[in-house]
């Protein structure tokens, strides 16, 4: 028997197994249109399970072998409401995992116990898996048809390699479009968030078309606001596309909508602007093409009075009148809206449509705009952030995707930095590395001069558009600052380029203000406080790459530090132990954080993350002086950190000086060796010595990953590092070669970092976290660098020895000050600001970002 069955009817959404019917020959294995290796080859184990299942009693078993298979993708979708659900739930996003066992390649249901691995990047692509329990889910709409389940797992390590040769058992899970295993969604979502367009069903094909205007009649956007609502049928549109805004998916699994999406596009003819709403089927045909400049002929629209609550941008003329009692409204049906793309060509000048004014500021310029400006920007990326998300709603499953960029034009010593928040173009904000002109539109000044330190830096609005290649021929390239920014660029050098442009590592921004009360009333959270018992599970609920800010209570006991050379001397260690000891099956995954609560001796860290400015941007403009100004954030006159070369920074080697706090033998007389007082590298208080044994509960988070480290850019390697620092992909994506590993790339930091025990207001239960130094060098004229809160007030890394101001002490001065201003905290109460991070694979950091102490709560 050849082993093929009856293709399955698969709707949409059921593409599963295809269990035969009882009187067939026993050979036929469930699955639809079914492959079967040759007698010769090796035999499929996605296929002995199958057999096994249908030859069991129960509607689950355990495979008689377990053996390991690999991950090829994790793809996200919403599931609606069974028949049987009564209570509306919110919105449950259920995953299908596709496996490949080197013979056939199977997409599984993931049961949804299981999801928080996923959440947690526990299960993702490119990983070893073993499959401890399957069963199967039947699909009761369809005769003889159901699903493959995954019921318990054990996730492994990564695979160096993956073979995508491999053919799927089922040829209903190859069809196009791709479709979900379960629910009447058609199509699967991003894999972290709900902006991005993901999969087949986004298309890009449509192209101008010129149109014979000869029976069409046109109607004014003017006109129609004083005319709409007498009017049942309404003449055709012919307008130019002024804003895009991203992606809006308000899918619920009580709403039976195959698409629902939502867009809004800013149109204007000379009369006026108004908002146009695409709806639903039509956003994943027309979405991504269209963009900004476009000129449509609309017709068979429909119009309704607009949303009172929603503000328009603000129009590109301010000559053009802003229409806003009504919107005009496209969908697939109801009726049907006819688009059509009008070439440029065909414009007439006659029509009188208004041309596209854009609003780019220079860095120099910033400084002087007010809270709230929109702005475009352009310039050359220094620094890119890490890919993290954060949550819409508390106990909802929606993120957030954004990273933090440096964006330097040549016209001040302060790069730009910007909250860039997905804008809906995947493909922009994913492929976005150092040494890259880019262009962001519609962006908005968030500022306040009254904090110390001042804020300053740009958010991502609604109608935001990023660029990144094909600049020629874009609207913008005539604008006088574009202009130049283009002859700016033209002077400087690869070489500097590559030697000063970093990409990634822990990023803590923006950064709290200088006194609790300010801070209080700058954070929207509905308690202000976290209790240290509440601590472990803010910890535990962070899904993969959220960050989140906490405050808590407590004080100083315990502060070590960790310099630079001896993290790196023990990284590689470090990391391996941590790795063998990571629980990987579902039952030990819940327990996600305990791998990390070590003795205090075994946590050397590998280097400390990048500060809020964590790079030097220098210029091949600039003069000598100006270079070692070079502001790493939004604040004037900051210091660089220096990237000397040291046979510490070179992996293996360990350092030619000695620990900075190693205890130096006296060369001198026993009395002068008496009176030299020398400094330890570790403070514990007697209040620590007193509880430390009684606690009930020590969480160890002090430990610094690998990802949380800013590297220096190479070039050559950027797609190596652009992956690194983007969130895990949906799909396995095989590698180009043997790949490098990230410890390889320079750290963009050679400082050290404390790890800093806070014991419970109550004595019960103590946190280790990593310290971050940091300092303004105004405070050297006041005299107060001497303390463990200046050292935090600012946003401006410490500089190394040799930074090239004679002023400045170095990490070696910095630590003993630090560690002799914590044992002046001794017993005293503070409030710490902590930055908690998930990095995925159970990987969790937690960083001081700031304490408040009596002095300065109020």
């Amino acid at each position: 028997m050849s082993g093929e069955l009856g293709q399955p009817q698969a709707g949409p959404s059921h593409a599963g197994l295809d269990f035969p019917n009882p009187d067939r020959n026993r050979a036929g294995v469930p699955g639809g249109v079914i492959r079967r290796a040759g007698s010769q080859g090796r035999r499929s184990w996605i296929q002995k399970v199958l057999e096994q299942i249908t030859d069991s009693p129960l509607q689950w078993v355990t495979p008689s072998e377990v053996v390991p298979v690999a991950v090829l993708a994790v793809q996200r979708y919403l599931l609606e409401d069974e028949p049987r659900d009564t209570i509306p739930k919110p919105p449950l996003y259920c995953y299908d995992v596709t496996i490949s066992d080197g013979v056939y390649q199977e997409k599984c249901y993931l049961d949804p116990s299981l999801n928080f691995l996923v959440y947690k990047n526990i299960l993702k692509v490119g990983i070893e898996m073993k499959i401890s329990r399957v069963s199967c889910l039947y699909n009761e709409k369809r005769l003889g048809q159901g699903i493959l389940c995954i019921d318990n797992v054990h996730c492994g390590e990564a695979l160096e390699a993956i073979s995508l040769e491999t053919p799927f058992r089922n040829s209903a899970h190859e069809e196009v479009p791709e479709r979900p295993l379960r629910g009447g969604k058609s199509h699967y979502l991003a894999l972290w968030n709900n902006e991005d367009p993901y999969g087949d069903i986004w298309l890009t094909n449509k192209q101008p078309e010129e149109h014979n205007f000869n029976n069409t009649k046109i109607i004014s956007l003017s006109h129609l606001e004083m005319t709409w609502a007498n009017r049942r049928n309404f003449p055709a549109l012919l307008v130019r596309i002024l804003h895009k805004s991203k992606l809006r998916y308000y899918g619920k699994p009580d709403k039976k909508m195959i698409e629902p999406y939502q867009t809004f596009l800013e149109v204007a003819d000379s009369s006026g602007t108004v908002s146009v709403i695409m709806w639903n089927a039509l956003c994943p045909e027309w979405y991504k093409s269209l963009r900004v400049g476009l000129v449509l002929l609309l017709q068979d629209y429909s119009v309704k009075k607009s949303y009172p609550f929603r503000m328009q941008p603000l129009p590109v003329d301010p000559q053009i009148k802003l229409i806003s009692t009504m919107e005009i409204c496209l969908n697939l049906r109801d009726p049907p809206t006819n688009i059509i793309i009008i070439p440029e060509k065909q414009v007439k000048p006659e029509w009188r449509l208004p041309k596209l004014n854009h609003r780019f500021i220079t860095r120099s310029e910033l400084d002087d705009m007010p809270e709230n400006h929109i702005c475009d920007v352009i310039g050359i990326l220094v620094f890119v952030g890490r890919v993290q998300r954060s949550k819409k709603k508390e106990n909802r499953e929606d993120f957030w995707s954004y990273r933090w960029i440096h964006i330097a034009d040549g016209t001040s010593e302060q790069p730009f930095i910007v909250e860039l928040f997905s804008t809906s173009q995947p493909e922009i904000f994913e492929n976005i590395y150092p040494m890259t002109y880019f262009v962001c539109t519609q962006l908005k000044v968030v500022r306040n001069d009254a904090q110390v330190p001042k804020l300053l830096y740009l958010t991502t609005t609604n109608e935001s558009r990023v660029f990144i290649t094909g600049h020629r021929g874009q609207p913008y390239t005539n604008d006088t600052k574009v202009k130049n920014f283009i002859h700016w660029i033209k002077t400087r050098t690869d070489s500097e380029e590559v030697k000063n442009t970093v990409i990634g590592g822990y990023y803590p921004y923006p950064p709290v203000p200088e006194t609790f009360s300010k801070y209080s009333s700058s954070v929207k959270v509905e308690s202000l406080l976290t209790a240290i018992s509440e601590v472990r599970k803010e910890i535990e609920d962070l899904q993969y790459r959220e960050q989140k800010r906490i405050a808590i209570q407590g004080i100083i006991t315990v502060i070590k530090y960790i310099p630079h050379a001896s993290a790196t001397e023990n990284a590689s260690t470090s990391e391996t132990l941590r790795n063998a000891n990571q629980p990987s099956t579902s039952q030990a995954a819940r327990r996600e954080n305990q791998s990390q609560e070590r003795d205090d001796n075994k946590r050397h860290q590998d280097d400390d993350p990048v500060s809020s400015q964590c790079f030097q941007t220098t210029y091949t403009s600039l003069s000598p002086t100006k270079k070692k100004r070079i502001l790493q954030g939004p604040y004037a006159k900051l210091i660089p950190v220096p990237q000397p070369e040291t046979s510490a920074q070179t992996k293996g080697n360990k350092p030619d000086m000695p620990s900075i706090f190693q205890r130096r033998e006296s060369t001198s007389t026993s009395t002068i060796g008496k009176a030299r007082k020398t400094i330890s590298d570790r403070w514990e208080s007697q209040l620590w010595r007193e509880k430390k044994f009684g606690l009930i509960d020590h969480l160890h988070y002090s430990h610094v990953y690998p990802e949380s480290i800013p590297r220096k850019f190479i070039f050559e390697q950027r797609k190596f590092l652009t992956e690194q620092f983007n969130s895990q992909p949906a799909k396995y994506i095989p590698p180009e070669g043997r790949p490098p590993k990230l410890d390889d790339f320079k750290s963009a930091r050679s400082l050290g970092h404390f790890e800093v025990t806070i014991l419970g207001l109550n004595h019960e239960i103590a946190i280790d976290v990593a310290f971050l130094p940091m300092y303004c060098p105004e405070d050297l004229r006041t005299s107060q660098i001497d303390t463990l809160l200046t050292c935090m007030n600012y946003s401006c890394v410490y500089p190394q020895d040799g930074a090239g101001n004679d002023r400045l002490p170095g990490p070696r001065a910095l630590a003993g000050d630090i560690i002799k201003a914590a044992m002046k905290l001794d017993r005293v109460h503070i409030v710490g600001i902590l930055d908690i991070c998930n990095l995925g694979n159970n990987k969790v950091e937690v960083y001081l970002h700031r304490i408040y102490s009596p002095t300065n709560t109020s």
